[in-house]
């Protein structure tokens, strides 16, 4: 695992894309259980290379129920971008993932993590990627289904400020979803 993630480190497939430049920002070891699939770092992250290092990762661990500590622990969570690098800023926030990660690197990062009991698919991206066809018409539908995809499947919406407006319109996920979230965190981590 230690080579691909040497390996990853130094890709520069999508460079010329890339407003700041290339620096890779994923997280894995053999032994990681629980597998966060996000969009792509956002600026902050690029400049600190800690993944989620930022609001949004601060509202995912409150989500989760999960300590910072048992978060970087890469026995206990991987984090799995779909794009591994900052993308970049667009008109209102940052821009897409890129489109070369997921399909260059996920399955050889997954391949070398042998006993992953949940994947969290965080927003539309890592959702449409995962669940194909078998995603609602909408990230609201898909997240209000989440339990059709438990156990191997939990999923979110981004846990950005921005999205608390989202969040508001929808208590049921904060009543509903976030619970469960917790328990199946707490139940792996035990």
């Amino acid at each position: 695992m230690q080579e691909l993630l040497s390996e990853i480190k130094k890709c520069t497939v999508c460079s010329a894309k890339l407003a700041l430049g290339p620096r890779p920002i994923v997280s894995a070891s053999a032994k990681s259980k629980i597998v966060i699939v996000g969009q792509a770092p956002g600026s902050i992250v690029h400049n600190t290379g800690i993944p989620w290092n930022d609001k949004s990762g601060e509202n995912l661990r409150n989500w989760m129920g999960i300590s910072t500590e048992d978060f970087y622990n890469t026995d206990k969570v991987a984090i799995i971008p779909m794009g591994f690098c900052y993308p970049g800023m667009g008109k209102s926030g940052d821009l897409p993932p890129t489109k070369e990660c997921a399909p260059l690197w996920h399955k050889q990062i997954l391949n070398g993590i042998k006993n992953v009991r949940l994947t969290l698919l965080i927003g539309a991206y890592a959702q449409s990627y995962y669940l194909g066809n078998k995603a609602e018409k909408t990230l609201t539908q898909t997240v209000k289904n989440y339990h059709t995809y438990l156990p191997n499947y939990m999923v979110l919406p981004h846990p950005s400020p921005r999205n608390n407006i989202w969040q508001a319109k929808n208590k049921w996920f904060v009543t509903d979803v976030l619970p469960e979230l917790k328990i199946q965190v707490k139940e792996i981590l035990k």
